[in-house]
């Protein structure tokens, strides 16, 4: 049988660039070779794509080899410039293993709808919501659904903090893992946790701590075939969950431990993966996404954020929810080919 030649992207432009280099090593290491032809595209932080022949956390160091998507639907497939020749490189779908800003907000999606290549994850539309948050829990809280209260500051904006009910959480409004992210219990503290995320994102949001059990749900599907898996639980023992700014994530976590299956009851645990379905089909994603929620101890569910391309390295819940659902990475995998295949028929 023919092997189908899938073009992995990773790397990239924003803060998240190594997390992506070690979710693409994840993805990498467990694609089954025999179905598939990996071609590997790595994007430098200055935004240069770059062909390599594996991904490693040095992959720059071991090409020269530049690269683009087409963008004309006639060649369906990636250039590749060498010895100032241009060579045409067909693709038969391409799974963008992109973090953050530049790579999960829609703009690579815009440009592999463009390539009428299939790809996995995403489409435009549910990438650029999601990586924003403030839109995301507009678009939520329009649907029915609860989320923290926020406040959103846009560029030169200033607050004095008065009328805030601490404690808040400041964070980039379109930014993840946790970066430019600090819990604020005082109203002497929001200046400089404003200036901090700034760092990150003009567009600040800021928003009421919910206290409650942090919960999380992989979801895999497009349409309303969807699987859920196992909903885990992230324990804490202080501060808030930031493993991809911790120094050795690989060995476990500072200050979070992961349960799976969150330690509710099981009709609950049902209740959060409609919860999640629901999320997910009204923001109208596809092939994959994470739905991060809070359970509040009178039972109200409240969203937190969804990641459209969520992490997928050695420590991340994802992979670690399906695998709880008996799912593995190589079969979750085989799974994003065929619903990205799927979507674009």
């Amino acid at each position: 049988m023919k092997k189908l030649k899938v073009a992995i992207l990773f790397g990239g432009i924003s803060e998240e660039h190594d997390i992506s280099i070690k979710s693409a090593m994840e993805v990498a290491a467990n694609m089954n070779n025999e179905k598939y032809e990996p071609i590997y595209i790595g994007i430098t932080r200055s935004g240069v794509w770059k062909l390599c022949d594996k991904v490693t956390k040095d992959w720059e160091k071991h090409t020269d080899c530049l690269v683009m998507i087409s963008s004309n639907k006639a060649i369906r497939g990636i250039l590749v410039v060498r010895n100032n020749k241009c060579q045409i490189q067909p693709i038969d779908v391409i799974i963008p293993v992109l973090h953050g800003k530049m790579g999960e907000d829609g703009s690579v999606q815009g440009l592999l709808e463009l390539s009428g290549i299939p790809y996995v994850g995403c489409g435009i539309q549910a990438s650029a919501v999601c990586l924003d948050k403030s839109l995301t829990y507009l678009v939520m809280q329009n649907s029915g659904f609860k989320t923290p209260q926020f406040k959103i500051l846009n560029k030169n904006e200033t607050l004095c903090g008065e009328e805030l009910n601490y404690p808040v959480f400041v964070k980039p409004a379109r930014s993840g893992s946790s970066f430019g992210i600090t819990k604020v219990c005082h109203r002497e503290e929001l200046p400089n946790a404003i200036k901090e995320a700034r760092r990150y994102d003009e567009k600040i949001l800021i928003e009421q701590a919910v206290i409650g059990m942090e919960v999380g749900c992989a979801v895999l599907g497009n349409g309303s075939d969807l699987i859920v898996g196992e909903v885990d639980q992230i324990k804490l023992s202080h501060g808030f969950f930031r493993i991809h700014q911790e120094k050795t994530p690989e060995t476990g976590s500072e200050n979070s431990a992961f349960i799976v299956p969150a330690e509710v009851p099981k009709k609950k645990r049902e209740e959060i993966k409609q919860t999640a379905k629901d999320i997910y089909q009204s923001l109208g994603c596809s092939g994959l996404a994470r739905i991060d929620m809070f359970l509040r101890e009178d039972g109200q569910i409240i969203l937190n954020e969804v990641n459209t391309m969520p992490g997928l390295t050695s420590y991340s819940r994802y992979p670690r929810m399906m695998r709880a659902a008996n799912i593995e990475f190589e079969e979750l995998i085989d799974r994003w080919i065929m619903l990205a295949l799927d979507r674009r028929k």
